[in-house]
């Protein structure tokens, strides 16, 4: 019989927030709930007064307090929070102002520079005074291209604490790809770095950023950060005015605060843009404070003082999440550039000299640990890890093995899933419930996650599409220019009128966690049964040799045939013996029908800008169809690879 991978102690229970917030609830309201289940009905039944319950618990300090908790509306995604009530993102991120360090920023160079709460707050002061005076007002829209650097902080805290907008793309975007972006929401002011590190290699961005300014006119000003190899004299080449960030403010005193409405726009972050021009999708500041206090706070239980760290770029939402990490006091370790220069080990060295508490990765990270045989248990401390937290793409169960095998073995590992449309999760960790292995541990709390079948009904024990059925928080408050709502509503409404489809194809077990199969727009249909993508990588990851790999669907003969494409370790050749040990593991641990009829080998494999596999553009190559977007994605030129293979014409 499978057993947990780990448990909560009676001592992890009763020191956890989580179980706090239960014994908050069970005063506030004069329940008996023993327990995160009935903790999380609770929550899903009576959402306006667990909303507001989460809001006490932490202290959200309004201006002007609600003068109604929750308008339902006359469908799901009409329904307006905490009507009247206003507040301010930042000011809660800046509330705590002694010495005690709120950033550490840290270099793939080895450069490192800190910042301490009262520190931070002075810089976010002086921005925001030099902002003002440059003329950004509230609704401005100001984007970004920076490195996850001390100064990106400072920027959206500056921002957003002005009521202006946020947004922001990480330097290894082209051009176009931010031009797709920032040209739909025109900016005012752009903040850029004047050049970056990966791999030992440093990037100039003067051709690129003068490009990008070419092509938006509504950018009225430039604020040059210096990145490890600028000078102060670098400038590209535009007609806007350029100022340096070293000179455009100075440090001290203490920021004032706009009080907005809950609902008042606080970030736009960006669909893939795979299929298409990338939506901007536009976040309200109420709603991501309460559902990032909740699921950092709760679901994570990071406490004050503790260091959150999560390996991620300006151009993922992990960094939105990331700096909310502020508002319950914790200290974020932020890092910029290859997690494997100079060696492997590069972020789990972090783990040992930056005492970090909550480590953050991708799925695709933990897997690349394992294939290289790193051991951090054998070669690390690690005493001060409490937790390891994953997402992008479907943990798998071999990934959840390594983990408690090679990295430590009494710690909480979070498989978290959700994403850029709510800049947040529907199912994570939890400090109360054990680690099962290759499950998320189950649905947040005010989050009515199922998961239901092509009729509509809900399945337990069976895959199918995870939808959300009631209403929250930190849904988009809307696309940008969509005026009617038609393209929002086509987007999450369509597949089950008044009821949030993800998009993610998945699996609800019988003690309550999820299993997520992949994109329901990447299922594959060979003679009419739905296979998710993942369940076939989990058993070719198990392959020594296979570095990385993509499924997909080929039309073939009025049916559909699984073509499986591998990225090989060097100097590993594609032959017919490895293609049978291939089959029979993908046989042997799924089904016949995850069988490949199709095996074969290419150099490289295509990635979204946040390291996404896009099977989607894969299987638009092989079929001869044009792939909309290629600015999208980070390798574009690997598409190369899959087109006109003669291997697939018969």
């Amino acid at each position: 019989m499978q057993q947990p991978l780990w448990s909560p102690s009676a001592s992890d229970v009763a020191t956890s927030r989580m179980d706090a917030f239960r014994q908050y609830v069970n005063h506030r309201f004069g329940l008996t709930l023993e327990g995160y289940a009935p903790l999380h009905a609770w929550s899903i039944g009576q959402r306006a007064d667990f909303w507001l319950a989460l809001a006490e618990f932490f202290e959200v300090q309004f201006s002007t307090p609600p003068r109604e908790l929750l308008d339902e509306g006359p469908d799901m995604p009409d329904a307006r929070w905490f009507t009247g009530a206003t507040l301010n993102y930042a000011a809660h991120l800046l509330r705590r102002q002694d010495q005690r360090p709120a950033l550490i920023s840290i270099t793939e160079s080895g450069t490192r520079e800190q910042l301490s709460h009262a520190e931070l707050s002075a810089h976010v002061a002086g921005l925001q005074r030099s902002l003002e005076q440059a003329g950004v007002v509230s609704g401005d829209r100001v984007a970004a291209i920076l490195p996850n650097s001390w100064q990106a902080i400072v920027a959206m805290l500056a921002v957003s604490s002005l009521g202006a907008v946020w947004s922001s793309c990480s330097p290894d975007f082209g051009a176009q790809g931010i031009i797709d972006r920032f040209g739909q929401i025109e900016p005012t002011l752009l903040i850029a770095c004047s050049d970056y590190q990966y791999a030992g290699k440093s990037i100039d961005l003067s051709d690129r950023l003068a490009e990008v300014l070419r092509q938006l006119p509504s950018v009225e000003r430039l604020l040059l950060v210096p990145g490890p190899a600028a000078t102060q004299g670098a400038r590209p080449a535009c007609s806007q005015p350029v100022e340096h960030w070293q000179d455009f403010y100075q440090p001290g005193g203490t920021p004032g605060f706009r009080a907005l409405p809950f609902d008042h726009p606080l970030y736009i972050l960006y669909s893939s843009g795979t299929t298409g021009v990338p939506k901007c999708i536009v976040h309200g500041s109420g709603g991501v404070l309460l559902q990032h206090l909740k699921e950092l706070g709760l679901h994570t239980d990071l406490k004050a003082d503790d260091r959150l760290f999560y390996y991620t770029t300006c151009g993922w939402m992990m960094w939105n999440w990331l700096a909310s990490g502020l508002a319950v006091g914790a200290t974020l370790v932020l890092y910029d550039g290859s997690p494997f220069h100079p060696s492997d080990t590069r972020l789990i060295d972090l783990i040992d000299t930056e005492r970090i508490n909550v480590f953050g990765v991708s799925a695709r990270y933990l897997a690349a640990l394992e294939k290289a045989g790193v051991q951090p248990a054998r070669s690390h401390r690690l005493d001060s890890l409490r937790s390891i937290l994953s997402t992008g793409s479907p943990l798998s169960p071999e990934s959840f093995d390594y983990v408690y095998r090679d990295i430590k073995h009494d710690l909480r590992l979070s498989s978290i899933s959700g994403g850029t449309d709510i800049v947040s999760c529907f199912a994570l960790g939890n400090p109360l419930l054990p680690v099962w292995r290759g499950e998320l541990q189950g649905p947040g709390l005010g989050m009515a996650v199922e998961v239901w079948n092509e009729a509509g009904q809900r399945v337990i024990g069976e895959k199918g599409e995870l939808v959300c059925t009631r209403h929250f928080p930190s849904m988009p408050l809307s696309f940008w220019n969509d005026p009617d709502g038609s393209r929002y509503r086509a987007a999450y409404f369509e597949r089950f009128p008044g009821v949030w489809a993800q998009g993610d194809y998945a699996e609800q077990t019988g003690q309550g966690g999820l299993v997520i199969h992949g994109r329901s727009d990447a299922v594959l249909n060979p003679g009419g049964v739905r296979i998710g993508t993942a369940e076939i990588y989990r058993q070719v990851q198990r392959i020594e040799e296979v570095l990385e790999s993509v499924a997909i669907g080929q039309s073939w003969q009025g049916d559909v045939r699984v073509v499986l494409f591998v990225r090989l370790r060097e100097g590993i050749e594609l032959d017919e013996q490895l293609q049978q040990r291939i089959r029979q593991e993908i046989r042997r641990h799924a089904t016949p029908r995850h069988v490949p009829a199709r095996i074969l080998a290419v150099p490289d494999i295509p990635r979204t800008l946040s390291g996404k596999i896009v099977e989607l553009a894969v299987r638009n190559v092989v079929h001869g169809q044009p792939v909309r977007n290629t600015e999208a994605l980070a390798n574009p030129e690997a598409l190369q690879h899959f087109r006109d293979r003669v291997e697939l014409d018969d």
